[in-house]
């Protein structure tokens, strides 16, 4: 089946120059957007509730820029200064250069991967007798936490923020010929919001490892995965695929 009309579970760009709509052009490809979920910020009074002592922590891991937002948030309503002295783990460059929103980034000691768990790993094994704070949300990082514990790092897992489905009534989703997901939250609600679900000749393309996992582990078909080697980004990974599948197909 050619694709000619794909769901991207992300809201819509604010920019006319978004790749999505070059991709979407140079294509002959209909994309819409919708958001299947949405981020919720835990309380003060439920943060205390896990019994976690940011100042007892000398580094932080960051995986989302999401992460950095509800870390300095739960510090400014609980009046905590973040000392100078306190080193940051970031999963990639753009989530590392977030930060600058919340600190003087030159003043600080911050360390970056690839993208990938694996290279983050390196950075902190260098510095592996520090004590790790890992802000998550409540769909936690299994691949993260799994490393850490392998290498017997010392870390605490702070729940900061949440993701929450939203409602997808409205949506005629078999209208699609793939479905685009970016965290395994955006792919539940896809099953919360349509129980019994079959796939059949709708595409599923994923980002991210543990987005991947999620959607193998309910037994789906996953036809699209990014960041990969040759296509680093989803855009990318879409033109490839989108021409692939289309070059031969009359319909």
């Amino acid at each position: 089946m050619k694709i000619k009309k794909i769901l991207v579970s992300q809201p819509q760009p604010e920019s006319e120059k978004s790749p999505y709509y070059e991709l979407a052009e140079k294509n002959n490809v209909k994309i819409d957007f919708r958001p299947f979920s949405h981020v919720e910020g835990i309380s003060c009074k439920e943060f205390r509730k896990q019994r976690i002592d940011i100042l007892a922590h000398t580094a932080i891991v960051f995986s989302s820029k999401t992460a950095i937002d509800h870390f300095f948030r739960i510090c400014g309503e609980m009046r905590i200064t973040v000392p100078d002295t306190m080193k940051y783990f970031c999963t990639s460059e753009s989530v590392a250069f977030y930060l600058q929103k919340y600190i003087i980034y030159r003043k600080r000691k911050i360390f970056y991967g690839n993208g990938t768990v694996n290279d983050l790993m390196e950075s902190i094994l260098k510095h592996a007798d520090e004590k790790f704070l890992l802000p998550l949300s409540d769909q936690q990082n299994e691949e993260l936490t799994l490393q850490l514990d392998k290498h017997n790092i010392k870390y605490s897992k702070a729940i900061l923020y949440q993701n929450v489905s939203l409602d997808l009534s409205d949506l005629s989703i078999l209208n699609y010929d793939l479905l685009v997901f970016f965290s395994p939250s955006s792919f539940k609600s896809l099953l919360k919001n349509f129980p019994g679900f079959q796939q059949n000749d709708i595409r599923i393309g994923s980002f991210g490892s543990s987005t991947a996992k999620a959607i193998l582990d309910a037994g789906l078909r996953l036809d699209l995965q990014a960041p990969r080697p040759e296509a680093p980004s989803m855009i990318a990974a879409l033109d490839q695929y989108i021409k692939e599948q289309n070059k031969n197909c009359k319909k």
